[in-house]
């Protein structure tokens, strides 16, 4: 190996600070909130008492904000799920922590176990479902702050039963 042509610091790194990047109060970049997210999982202490379930309706706990952001936990028993929506203007990352919930967009339907992370676009149409037998318990970072959830029709309730077969309605 030569050892000339490879790249080498000389002296103290620390000495050149208009290199360095400064450490960041609250997240600003997609990996920052990806990574405030499963910081936010890895320490149950920060979620886990905030958790409660309610049969009639999904739960939900805003767990935290910061410029432009917030932090949503959610739980949800069996069968309960969101309804197909987007957030707006809204980009956000999904973390599943304690379960398995059912992700159904136009493109297919995706598991979520316990530990996965999803993150998605303004106006990106999703439905997540508990379709499990246990509640399962999820995270949600929104960034900016969710303003507004628009709610869209499923495929299935656009298409009405005749007597000569389905058609759009």
């Amino acid at each position: 190996m030569n050892m000339d042509s490879d790249l080498q610091i000389a002296g103290d790194i620390l000495e050149v600070p208009h290199l360095l990047q400064p450490e960041r109060a609250h997240p600003v970049t997609v990996a920052e909130f990806a990574g405030l997210a499963r910081s936010i999982a890895d320490d149950r202490s920060q979620w886990a008492p905030y958790v409660e379930y309610d049969a009639t309706t999904r739960w939900y706990h805003r767990l935290r904000t910061g410029p432009g952001y917030e932090v949503w936990l959610l739980s949800w028993v069996p069968g309960q799920g969101s309804g197909l929506h987007d957030h707006g203007v809204s980009s956000g990352v999904l973390t599943v922590l304690e379960g398995e919930l059912t992700e159904r967009t136009d493109r297919g339907v995706r598991t979520l176990g316990g530990g996965a992370q999803r993150v998605f676009a303004p106006g990106y149409v999703h439905e997540v479902v508990n379709d499990s037998l246990e509640p399962a318990v999820s995270l949600h970072v929104y960034f900016p702050g969710l303003t507004e959830m628009p709610m869209h029709e499923s495929v299935q309730a656009q298409c009405a039963p005749t007597a000569h077969g389905v058609v759009l309605a």
